[in-house]
Parts: C-alpha cells; sequence; structure tokens
C-alpha cells in the first residue's frame, strides 16, 4: 500500500463554533471523522441544560488518505490542516483510541496548549483508565496525568487518583 492510499489519522482546524456542522459534512462525504466531545451543564439565565461541546475547540480528526485532503479543504467550516516541519500532521492510531477511552470514562477533563515540561511517564494501572500512559503533572496545586496530542500543540490533562498511577521504566 503506497502512503497515498494509506489510511491515517489528521487534526483538522475549523471555523469557531463549526466543528460539529463541519464533522457532519464531512460524514457525508464519506469521510471518517472523529469529534471528541464532552458533556456540559450549561447555565442560562432562565435554566440549566447538559449540551455536548467539543473537547478542543476547533478542531477535530479524519482519518483519510493523503488523495483525499482536498476533500476535507472544501468542506464548510474546515480552515486547514495543521503542520509540522513543513508537513501535513498526521496523529497516530493510539492517541484517537486514547481519546476516545478517556471520554467514554466520564473523567473530568481540561484541555491547554500551555507548554509543559516533559515529566515522569506514567501508566494507570487500575481503574477505568488503565493501561493508559502520559506523563504525571502538577497543575494548580493537583496531580493530574497529561496526555500530549502529537503535532497539535493540545494536552489533554485528567484528575488520576495517585493509587491508580505507577510508574514507567
Amino acid at each position: 500500500m503506497t502512503s497515498a492510499e494509506q489510511h491515517n489519522w489528521y487534526p483538522v482546524y475549523t471555523n469557531p463554533r463549526a466543528e460539529k456542522k463541519a464533522a457532519e459534512l464531512l460524514e457525508k462525504k464519506g469521510i471518517e471523522v472523529y469529534l471528541p466531545l464532552q458533556r456540559q451543564l450549561k447555565q442560562w439565565t432562565d435554566r440549566k441544560k447538559w449540551v455536548e461541546e467539543p473537547l478542543i475547540k476547533s478542531y477535530l480528526f479524519v482519518r483519510i488518505t493523503a488523495r483525499q485532503q482536498m476533500d476535507v479543504l472544501t468542506t464548510k467550516g474546515v480552515c486547514r490542516f495543521l503542520y509540522f516541519a513543513g508537513k501535513v500532521a498526521s496523529m497516530p492510531e493510539r492517541q484517537i483510541t486514547q481519546l476516545q477511552l478517556l471520554l467514554a470514562t466520564e473523567a473530568e477533563l481540561e484541555v491547554s496548549d500551555r507548554e509543559f515540561k516533559p515529566g515522569e511517564k506514567v501508566r494507570v494501572k487500575g481503574g477505568p483508565l488503565m493501561g493508559l500512559t502520559g506523563e504525571l503533572v502538577q497543575h494548580l496545586s493537583q496531580k493530574k496525568m497529561l496526555l500530549r496530542l502529537d503535532n497539535t500543540g493540545r494536552v489533554v490533562l485528567v484528575n488520576i487518583p495517585a493509587v491508580f498511577l505507577e510508574l514507567m521504566a
């Protein structure tokens, strides 16, 4: 299989607040899309309501071949691909799987574009996130595990009880 035929995950930058519509339009084109959504309680003056909001504002992920890039770029709501070292950035399958696992657990997540210095590598040894690997960081006086999303400049922080963590060799 040539690189033009190989399916890879790519982060895509969208117009503000256009993530859901862009994902819908991409799916109609037959493109595999992953838009990580998180339930949040929104407060209006007259009511509260649970809504699904994008975990990472203005981002979604597509699994395509190199030949399908133009199909993505010509979709309403899509701005551009992310670039790393002069090439369209791709993401490993395991990171999409890890995002899906994190969201399935309904863990308290926080997304940040703040640069963290690499810390100790840890693995979750118990609980619903067992097997997930990342870095242990101190953030706002709480211990959290950091999952770096390669080539996006974004990280996901999740609260993990220390008893569930073990240092990796």
